[in-house]
């Protein structure tokens, strides 16, 4: 069973929401084909989220992602004595970056600009035609997330938002919002968790097949 059809099987609430994770799991895995970036953004609550997402997707997550041999070789070469625990222990990637996690510049563009500005302000310097940007606000109106997906639309990426059932702003903006069906906040970060779960696994389980 793929990583879609058993977050829908343990979370059946979640069912109605199987076209925008369909979309939301083909957006990452496009922009990793195109050697792209996934950013990540929210506040509280969902700003921790974000830094989780980052977390899932830069390491292994549900399996080990070894080194391919000709970088492992050349750790090796590069160190003779650290090299090969390098080649041993570290792990594939795929390229994320939490916006919500960069205190220097979060709080320089708080203090000179605005605190609401912080993640748009990197995602136009960082951002890229083909990247894509996950924006979590349980609310759906979060100032400072709804001006980062400005920036991600002006960057021609693709911008997924998980929200509540209500939507608000976000899921107005967003190329695919996948509105958790719950009203009150902590009910919709408990679908968030295992939603975005579902789409770094379906990510990995791509680009990394696990092991028969």
């Amino acid at each position: 069973m793929d990583a879609l059809e058993t977050l829908l099987s343990r979370y059946p609430v979640l069912v109605p929401c199987r076209d925008s994770l369909a979309a939301a799991i083909a957006a990452m895995i496009a922009c990793y084909e195109a050697d792209g970036t996934v950013f990540t953004c929210g506040n509280g609550g969902s700003a921790a989220d974000a830094d989780h997402i980052v977390g899932e997707l830069l390491k292994g997550f549900t399996h080990p992602r070894p080194l391919p041999p000709a970088d492992k070789q050349r750790l090796c070469e590069l160190d003779p004595e650290d090299g090969p625990l390098l080649a041993d222990r570290l792990q594939c990637g795929l390229r994320a970056f939490s916006l919500m996690s960069q205190i220097g510049i979060t709080t320089a563009v708080g203090n000179d600009l605005g605190d609401a500005l912080a993640p748009a302000q990197q995602l136009y310097g960082l951002g890229r035609p083909g990247d894509v940007l996950i924006a979590l606000s349980t609310s759906g109106n979060a100032r400072n997330v709804a001006l980062a997906v400005q920036v991600a639309h002006l960057r021609k990426m693709t911008i997924i938002g998980l929200t509540g059932a209500g939507g608000g702003r976000l899921a107005r903006l967003a190329d695919i919002a996948i509105r958790a069906p719950a009203q009150q906040t902590y009910q919709i970060q408990e679908l968030h968790l295992p939603i975005y779960h579902a789409l770094c696994i379906a990510v990995e389980n791509h680009f990394f097949p696990p092991a028969p």
